[in-house]
């Protein structure tokens, strides 16, 4: 036991022992710098510096995008980075779409190619015999069937208007206006003169196929239908022609556009409408209510 403790002396007493470094000149053999320390005081000043180096470097390191090397460092901020800069790249692309459609807008307009929703949304309605909205209900058909086999023999409901040119035929209005001149064909007026407001659609009174679709000297663009029943429809001083010749109408379907906006100064536009019956020219005001 005794034994024991004096090793635990000893040791304590080499750990304080103090040594003596010292550095001499060669020539003269004279101390020029001396330091005296025990291993105690060596450990505590060689933690001490390695204390100091630790904090300098973690200051280096977190202070200079020296972190930004170090693996696992920061990698949240780099994915929110990563994420904000992926947005504005996708913003980005969105606006040069939009900015690419609009240059591709202007170049239309300057070569004089306009599509149909660029001046004017078109009603586009059409009305068919073939609509399932307008076919009968058996109801209607059995009280159909009934009447006319009730008045099949009955002479007195026939009459020779029944084979007119109205049988069957129901017409569209050709476009929303106001009549300023009425049909008078003493003075070489065919039809009816409709003023109208800028970039309204004009549209077919009847379903049939475009015989002239063009150009005119005296009426401006032009357009000419055929229907059924021997009837003509005639449009003059359009803006701008939707269908050509040949072309397939149904009833209400849009065929042109009246009026633009190049001349704000004038708002109110005048167009000619005409309805021939088997080569001679007929009132529209008598078939159309304007």
């Amino acid at each position: 036991m005794a034994k024991k403790k004096k090793n635990k002396h000893n040791f304590w007493k080499r750990l304080h022992f103090k040594y003596r470094l010292s550095v001499m000149n060669e020539n003269t053999l004279e101390e020029v710098w001396t330091i005296k320390a025990s291993m105690f005081s060596g450990a505590v000043l060689l933690l001490v510096f390695a204390v100091f180096l630790i904090t300098v470097t973690s200051i280096f390191i977190i202070a200079t995008p020296v972190r930004y090397y170090l693996p696992g460092y920061l990698d949240a901020e780099v994915r929110e980075k990563a994420l904000r800069s992926a947005i504005r790249v996708d913003s980005l692309q969105q606006r040069l779409n939009y900015q690419e459609a609009y240059i591709n807008n202007l170049k239309n307009v300057f070569e004089g190619v306009l599509d149909i929703d660029s001046v004017k949304i078109v009603d586009d309605i059409s009305i068919s015999e073939n609509d399932p909205l307008l076919q009968r209900t058996k109801k209607e058909k059995a009280f159909v069937d009934r009447y006319e086999e009730e008045e099949r023999y009955n002479l007195s409901v026939i009459s020779s208007a029944t084979s007119g040119p109205m049988e069957g035929v129901v017409f569209f209005r050709p476009l929303k206006g106001l009549v300023v001149n009425k049909f008078n064909p003493l003075n070489n007026k065919y039809g009816v003169t409709l003023k109208v407001v800028s970039q309204e659609t004009v549209s077919s009174v009847l379903e049939g196929t475009v015989v002239f679709s063009g150009y005119d000297l005296t009426t401006g663009y032009t357009v000419q239908i055929q229907h059924k029943n021997g009837f003509i429809s005639i449009y003059k001083n359009n803006t701008l022609l939707l269908k050509k010749s040949g072309d397939k109408v149904l009833t209400g379907e849009a065929i042109a556009v009246i009026g633009d906006n190049k001349n704000k100064e004038e708002k109110d536009f005048y167009s000619e409408f005409e309805l021939w019956y088997k080569g001679n020219p007929v009132n529209p005001e008598d078939y159309i209510a304007f």
